[in-house]
This record gives structure tokens, C-alpha cells and sequence, in this order.
């Protein structure tokens, strides 16, 4: 079998799965560039080159996974995040792209801060904590996690990329002395238990701890906007992502705490999705 032939029958296995159909096309060349450590180029450079049986076995374990609705990123081990490639696990969420915006309203906040203070809550990867630490190479950036496989993967992250974030293990600032942070930034879990999109697409795969939170999923929200005031200097930030109905509520909470000059961004799809403040003290 040709590469042209695979492709055509893998993108028609993934089509006729629901869930799968709008990116049958991307994932089977994203499964097949892997398979062959080549770029997509090649696929259409070579339509008609003859693949191993060794090959075409390691590319069918990777589609049966996909098949099943096992995310790219699990499969592949990596996904791409701000301007590099991260190490995945299934321990923790997969970066996405709408909260690279959450990485532009850190940097926004910091902007005219000289060697900045930043803490991120709820790291993952490392992902908001990595891309921050890229771009300000000036500033302090602690890094914290509750699930211990989550933190080793962040430091393993860290180490891939040659930056300095300091990853611990902590459930939110329990580990944390600093008291002076001029950004906190998190991305906690924000989802409803009762969510139907929970057993659905690729959130079935990703652990629940990252996702689902008490309170319709305002309870880590509210955690952290009361806690945070215990470890930002005069004037912080705090900005944390959110789901996209969840602004109004996410502002009030903020204000709740007395926090000010609170807003509420969008995401690149014009979805509510970053909610700031201001803390005085």
C-alpha cells in the first residue's frame, strides 16, 4: 500500500466516526508524518511511495487509538504550545490554543514590572508557566501542581526547553511561602460534574481532577481569588481562565473579594475565557 491509498483509508475510517469527521483529513496526515518522521510536504511529494508492513502496523495502532477518540496529543506524546512542542501525559490536561491568551494577558500585566514575581496555579505541562518564563528570561516564575505526575512532567518540560521555572508540588498555595507576587495566573478546573461534555470528544481522555470542580465550577475559582490575596503585592494581577459562560459570574466573584479593575477577555473564537483583577490591599 502507497502513502496516497492509506491516507484515503484512514481519512474514511475517521470519517465515519461523528466526532471525528471534521479532522479525519489533519489527523491521518498528523498520524502518518509521525509514522514516517517526515514534514507533510513529503505526503504530497511521494503520494505513490510503497510503505513497509512494519510501517503501515505502527500507523494502525495509531488510528485504532484515534479511532476510539484517544486525543492526537496522547497518542503522539507532545502538543505544540506558544512557540514550542511540550511533553503530554495523560496525568494532565492537553495545552490548548485559547489559553495561550491567558499567556498574552500575563505578559500584558507584567509588561512594565522589572523581573516580575509570577506564580502559576494548576500547572499541567507547564505550558502558561514555560511560555511566560520564555518571554520575560527577567522574572521569577514559580510553577505548582497537585498531582505529582503532573509535576514531573513540567519539570521534565522545563528542563526540555532550558528555562528556570521552579515546579513544586502544592494543592493551590499550600506550598506556597512568597507573598509578593506580581502575577498569579491559573487555569483550574472550571467544568460542572454534571457537564454532558465530560463523556464526550477528547475531555473523556483527560483526567477529571484538571477538569470538574464543586460549586457548578466555581469552587477552585473562588479559592483561588480568596487566597491569591494573601500573595500579591499592592497593585497585582490575578487572571485565571474560565468556561465561556462563566464571565459574569467570575467578575463577581473578583469583586466579592474586593479585588479592582476587573475585566473579562475573550478567547480567539470571541469566547468569554480570562477573567482579571486588581488587588490594592
Amino acid at each position: 500500500m502507497n502513502i496516497e491509498q492509506l491516507l484515503q483509508k484512514s481519512v474514511a475510517k475517521l470519517s465515519a466516526v461523528d466526532f471525528l469527521a471534521e479532522t479525519a483529513q489533519l489527523d491521518s496526515q498528523i498520524l502518518l508524518t509521525h509514522t514516517l518522521k517526515v514534514n507533510t510536504s513529503y505526503l504530497y511529494t511521494w503520494p505513490e511511495k510503497e510503505l513497509s508492513i512494519e510501517t503501515l502496523n505502527q500507523f494502525d495502532e495509531r488510528l485504532q487509538q484515534r479511532l476510539l477518540g484517544k486525543p492526537i496529543a496522547y497518542i503522539l506524546g507532545f502538543q505544540a504550545f506558544w512557540s514550542f512542542e511540550l511533553d503530554v501525559a495523560e496525568s494532565t490536561l492537553i495545552p490548548r490554543a485559547d489559553t495561550e491568551v491567558l499567556v498574552e494577558i500575563g505578559l500584558e500585566l507584567i509588561e512594565k514590572v522589572s523581573a516580575p514575581n509570577i506564580l502559576d496555579l494548576g500547572t499541567g505541562t507547564g505550558a502558561v508557566a514555560l511560555a511566560l518564563a520564555s518571554e520575560r528570561k527577567d522574572a521569577f516564575v514559580e510553577a505548582v501542581d497537585l498531582i505529582d505526575d503532573a509535576v514531573e512532567l513540567a519539570k521534565r518540560n522545563n528542563a526540555k526547553l532550558g528555562l528556570q521555572v521552579q515546579v513544586k508540588q502544592s494543592c493551590w498555595f499550600e506550598n506556597i511561602q512568597t507573598t509578593n507576587f506580581d502575577l498569579i495566573v491559573a487555569n483550574p478546573p472550571y467544568i460542572d460534574p454534571d457537564d454532558q461534555h465530560l463523556e464526550q470528544g477528547d475531555l473523556r481522555f483527560e483526567p477529571k481532577s484538571a477538569l470538574v470542580a464543586e460549586q457548578n465550577g466555581y469552587a477552585d475559582i473562588e479559592t483561588i481569588a480568596d487566597k491569591a490575596r494573601q500573595h500579591l503585592k499592592a497593585g497585582a494581577w490575578l487572571a485565571f481562565e474560565h468556561g465561556f459562560q462563566q464571565g459574569d459570574t467570575a467578575r463577581n466573584i473578583l469583586t466579592n473579594y474586593g479585588y479592582n479593575a476587573i475585566e473579562t477577555r475573550q478567547d480567539y473564537g470571541g469566547n468569554d475565557r480570562v477573567t482579571l483583577g486588581q488587588y490594592q490591599q
